[in-house]
Parts: structure tokens; C-alpha cells; sequence
């Protein structure tokens, strides 16, 4: 896919750059309405540092060994922005020297990612529960490795994958803010669940690029749907690892989100189920025959990817130790 854009797909991404503003404006909030990291955790010039810091401390003493590995996943994987932000602006049809409208929408949803990497590794430091050279390393490792999302420069392929891995990372914070919850930890429940309910406003702007693009080039559309989904939407911690390790942890990573019941194989199923829903693939038309044969494609995989889940297997117990993680 590193052809450039045909006139059509040219075409309609300059016809809907001119509505991006007006998705900002509904999916965007301004800066000076947005939640900042100072406003939700302790800053050290305040009175009360030392006796907020403990109530931290002693919240964070009662999460599980497992909720930390994917509390520290999530929160690289936000840290990762640099690489996402690079990534979106090499699509065709987003002009950086004329800093076209797809740009602005570039800079101003990665201003507003911005903030979860900010407030979660802020909380990480501040719980006294992660070894933070450990973290900081695979951070970078993360960044400096980057990622292959499968779509290339394509913009109808990416827009699929973060309309998927938007509604992908709001489950995951969501969850782990309730499982947070549980553990007694208000603290970090709250900011998970604001970090989780910027990514369902997100979801929705992306779903609602993929939605204008069914409306004008609906087969090319549908035909990139297919090939994302026989790809398989991996996540932007592919390749995750620790300090030293050339192997990745991405897949005990994975299992500890499984077990918790963060992020698993009918998650993937139902973000699917919604995607097909929300652009109503039974309804488009204007479709060529292979665009025909890609949405029966796509109808018939949430039944063959449930049957998948029910017969795999998830570990019972933690086989692999992080270094993330003191004790």
C-alpha cells in the first residue's frame, strides 16, 4: 500500500478535510476545559504532599501483581505518542508544509493524548510500587523500535485501525478503573476512567471519518475493511520488551490482561460487532463485486472469531515476572 493515493481516494480525502474542523469542535474539547495531570495528583509544592503522597501509597499497596503489568502497558503504550503522531502524519493526504486541516486534527488529538501518558506515569512514580528505570526504558525501547500497524500510508486502512484501537484502549482503562476500584483504589480509578472516556470521544471521531468515506468511495472503503481485519488489528505495543531483553513481553503482557478480564479475545469480537454496526456494512451500496464479497466477509467473522475465543486457552497464573514491577 505504499502507491500513492489514487484521484478518487486524493478526492475524498480533500472533500472531507473540509469537515474535519467541525469533528474537532464535537470531539475535541478546548484546552482550557481539559483536565490536567497537576489537578488530579499532588504537586510537591502543596501543604498536603507528604500525607497524599501515603494515601497514594497505601492505595496502590492492594493492587494485584497482574493489574500493575497492565497498568504499566497502558501507560507506555501512551507514552509511545511520538510514534503515532509521526505515523498519522505520513498518511496521504495529510499535508504538512500547508498544514492543511488533517494536520490540525494530527496535533490537536495527539495534545489531548498528551495528557493520559502524563498523568499515569506521574502516578506510576508517585505509587512507590514500580522500578521507573525499568519503565522508562521499555518506553523508549517502544518509541525507538516503533510499530507496523499493517496499513501503511493508507488513510481508509488507519482510520479502521484507530477507529478500532480508540474503542480497543477505552475498555482497557475503563476496565482497569473498575478492577481499580475494587482494590480499594479510588485514586487511580478516577484517572483511568477520564483517560478512558477521552478515548471513546476520540473512537467516535475516527468512526465518524470512516463513516464519510463508505458515504463517497464506499467499495474502496469496504475493501480495506476486509484487509485490516484478515490482518488482524495488533496493538502499538507489539513490540514492547524490557531493558536488556531483545524478546518482546507483549505476550505476557497479554496474559496478565486476559486474567483480569482487561482486554480478551471476545473484546476484539464485539469491538468488530459495534464497527459493522456503527457504519451499517449490511446497508452500503454503490459496492463492486469483490466489495460485495468483502462485506460477506466481514458479516461472517464475528461468528468464526467467536468460535476462536471459546476454544483458546488463557494461563491461570503469572510464568513470567517483570522487571516493571518492585517485590
Amino acid at each position: 500500500m505504499n502507491q500513492a493515493l489514487s484521484p478518487g481516494r486524493s478526492e475524498v480525502m480533500l472533500h472531507i478535510g473540509k469537515d474535519v474542523e467541525t469533528i474537532s469542535e464535537t470531539y475535541l474539547n478546548e484546552v482550557e476545559t481539559n483536565w490536567q495531570a497537576s489537578e488530579l495528583l499532588p504537586l510537591t509544592s502543596d501543604d498536603s504532599f507528604i500525607s497524599d503522597l501515603k494515601t497514594i501509597q497505601e492505595q496502590a499497596s492492594n493492587l494485584s501483581y497482574d493489574l500493575l503489568a497492565v497498568l504499566v502497558v497502558d501507560t507506555i503504550t501512551e507514552e509511545a505518542l511520538p510514534t503515532y503522531e509521526t505515523w498519522l502524519a505520513n498518511l496521504h493526504g495529510v499535508n504538512q508544509e500547508e498544514n492543511n486541516n488533517w494536520m490540525k486534527w494530527i496535533r490537536a488529538w495527539t495534545a489531548e493524548e498528551n495528557r493520559h501518558g502524563d498523568v499515569l506515569n506521574r502516578y506510576l512514580y508517585l505509587c512507590g510500587r514500580i522500578n521507573m528505570r525499568e519503565f522508562e526504558a521499555s518506553t523508549q525501547y517502544l518509541i525507538r523500535d516503533g510499530f507496523d500497524n499493517g496499513a501503511s500510508n493508507d488513510p481508509y486502512r488507519n482510520f479502521i485501525y484507530t477507529s478500532f484501537q480508540e474503542l480497543a484502549t477505552n475498555i482497557s482503562h475503563r476496565r482497569v478503573a473498575s478492577l481499580a476500584k475494587s482494590q480499594g483504589n479510588t485514586i487511580l480509578s478516577k484517572l483511568c476512567g477520564l483517560v478512558a472516556a477521552d478515548e471513546a470521544r476520540h473512537a467516535k471521531a475516527y468512526k465518524a471519518f470512516v463513516s464519510k468515506i463508505f458515504e463517497l468511495d464506499p467499495n474502496e472503503m469496504m475493501l480495506a475493511f476486509e484487509d485490516m481485519m484478515k490482518k488482524k488489528i495488533v496493538m502499538p505495543a507489539q513490540y514492547l520488551r524490557e531493558l536488556g531483553e531483545k524478546v518482546n513481553s507483549f505476550a505476557s503482557f497479554s496474559d496478565c490482561a486476559q486474567r483480569l478480564g482487561v482486554y480478551t479475545p471476545l473484546d476484539y469480537v464485539d469491538i468488530l460487532k459495534g464497527l459493522i454496526d456503527d457504519w451499517k456494512i449490511e446497508n452500503v451500496s454503490g459496492l463492486k463485486e469483490n466489495g460485495e464479497k468483502a462485506r460477506d466477509y466481514l458479516i461472517h467473522l464475528p461468528d468464526r472469531l467467536t468460535r476462536i475465543a471459546d476454544r483458546m486457552k488463557i494461563s491461570t497464573e503469572a510464568e513470567f515476572k517483570f522487571n516493571w514491577i518492585l517485590g
